[in-house]
């Protein structure tokens, strides 16, 4: 029995590689910058063109004859329920002799609970005259109101408890009406029925007195709740400062619309599925990351590791250029600016070695536009690429952004490093460019990341790909025939014994 080796799977790629969406988001710092400076500017013009209405408050303090410690705040929610009724709007309209409409005025005011007992009233008004008057008769409107309903109470409760003393005062009278027909000499038989008409007497005496007892405390608990219910603060116009309020509504529309660019962000990393760490830009390219080239900053330190990483960059293209026996291109991909400076620095380097002239295929006038200096190479354009003599070094400069002649890639060089932006191209067009590049037996050196991530920390080199770093690498036709000659000779896979006798 013969069995072949299998590939291990490679591990699952997770829905949403956290590392990358937070690096693409705060690459796109300008746009969530943008965002919540806008946000921080509209609050501000908010605060200033849209000031708040003229505002009063009142303060009420509200008593209940169910008042308990235990109280969770249910009846001063129904009191503030009961203050955004038409009933109490209406009376305090009767009051200031308005015309407004109850609705319209019912907007205007809001309560809210504070304490199990304190009520506090907020208006609004066409003026700050206005909404402390308006203040005012709500809360006038609201003592009445919770004055008479509890007054109301007191008496309907004291005049059911008169009415039951009033029940028991009739059967007393029958009781002692029937007491006093009995005979002074009547039989002992009779004796029990006069013993229960004067129990039933007494209970009667007694239950009367407590009715009134009970009517009495009803109605002394109405005026003890009528003078705990009293205006506590009287109205007032609220100040509202300005500045702090520009403030406040700034800081607001700062945090809404950071939040709102950070989103927005996320939302554009994810559908655009662009790579930006080395890591990804080697895995979809398969090639691996050379060299890199910082953005040029406007700062003098920055210019210096800018400057210092272009040099670095040159010595190696060169290195790359006189190593190579066949032409080499430079292909940018959202960087054919920086890529023309980039094959100018090269092409300066080789002309001091002899004639070196640059094949310029770029879609702009980023090279051939550009004005020759002493010692800078001869530039032509690609219909002239053929024309040149077999030992001039020439440098193709082209693009494989959409659009590009696959085809004519080949004219530029056989051999080409890659000049990409990180974040400009997705994943899907990364993997067309690699699979064009290879379609047209075009071999890919490696890839020089343009404006890279500066806390990037993935390694951007395929250690287990055909094409590794540079280390070690052997020319083209070499390479062929090793792949032609690996292809001839079959390779017989290991037999595994059947059995423990096989094994021994």
């Amino acid at each position: 029995m013969t069995t072949g080796t299998t590939a291990e799977s490679p591990a699952a790629a997770p829905l949403i590689d956290l590392q990358s969406l937070v690096v693409s988001v705060r690459r796109r710092r300008r746009l969530w910058c943008s965002l919540a400076l806008l946000g921080l500017l509209a609050g501000a013009a908010v605060a200033v063109l849209l000031p708040s209405p003229p505002t009063a408050v009142t303060k009420v303090l509200v008593a209940h004859e169910e008042d308990q410690p235990s109280d969770t705040g249910t009846l001063i929610r129904t009191d503030v329920e009961l203050l955004n009724t038409t009933r109490i709007a209406g009376q305090a309209l009767k009051s200031l002799g308005s015309g407004a409409d109850i609705e319209d005025f019912m907007r205007d005011y809001r309560g809210t609970g504070l304490t199990n007992n304190l009520l506090q009233i907020t208006v609004t008004g066409d003026s700050q005259g206005q909404a402390v008057d308006r203040a005012a008769a709500l809360a006038e409107a609201f003592v009445a109101d919770h004055v008479q309903r509890m007054r109301d109470t007191a008496q309907a409760e004291a005049k059911a408890l008169l009415d039951q003393r009033d029940g028991m005062r009739a059967e007393l009278a029958q009781v002692n009406k029937e007491i006093g027909k009995l005979s002074p000499n009547a039989d002992p038989k009779s004796s029990a029925i006069v013993e229960s008409l004067f129990a039933r007497r007494a209970e009667l005496t007694s239950r009367i007195s407590d009715f009134d007892q009970r009517a009495v405390e009803a109605r002394t608990g109405a005026p003890r709740v009528v003078a705990g219910t009293q205006i506590m603060d009287a109205a007032r116009p609220v100040r509202r400062s300005l500045p702090r309020t520009a403030a406040t509504d700034a800081a607001i529309g700062l945090v809404l619309g950071l939040a709102v660019g950070l989103a927005l962000a996320a939302l554009g990393t994810v559908v655009a599925d662009r790579p930006v760490l080395r890591r990804d830009i080697s895995a979809n390219l398969g090639a691996s990351v050379v060299a890199e080239l910082p953005r040029r900053s406007g700062r003098l330190w920055r210019r210096r590791r800018t400057r210092a990483a272009r040099d670095r960059l040159t010595t190696t293209l060169v290195r790359l250029v006189r190593g190579s026996v066949e032409p080499v291109s430079l292909l940018e991909l959202g960087c054919a600016r920086r890529t023309s400076r980039i094959a100018l620095d090269v092409g300066r380097a080789l002309a001091a070695d002899g004639p070196a002239t640059l094949v310029d295929a770029l879609p702009g006038p980023q090279l051939s536009g550009h004005r020759l200096r002493q010692g800078d190479p001869a530039v032509v354009g690609g219909g002239r690429a053929a024309a040149l003599a077999p030992h001039e070094r020439r440098i193709g400069v082209g693009s494989v952004a959409p659009g590009t002649a696959w085809t004519d890639l080949r004219y530029l060089g056989t051999r080409t490093v890659l000049v990409v932006r990180a974040g400009h191209g997705s994943a899907a067009w990364l993997h067309t460019v690699a699979r064009q590049l290879a379609d047209q037996r075009i071999a890919v050196i490696g890839v020089v990341l343009f404006d890279p991530d500066p806390h990037d920390r993935t390694d951007g080199t395929l250690w287990d790909g055909l094409h590794t770093a540079l280390r070690g690498r052997s020319e083209r036709p070499a390479r062929r025939q090793d792949v032609r000659l690996a292809e001839q000779v079959p390779v017989r896979a290991a037999r595994v014994p059947d059995d423990e006798q096989e094994v021994r």
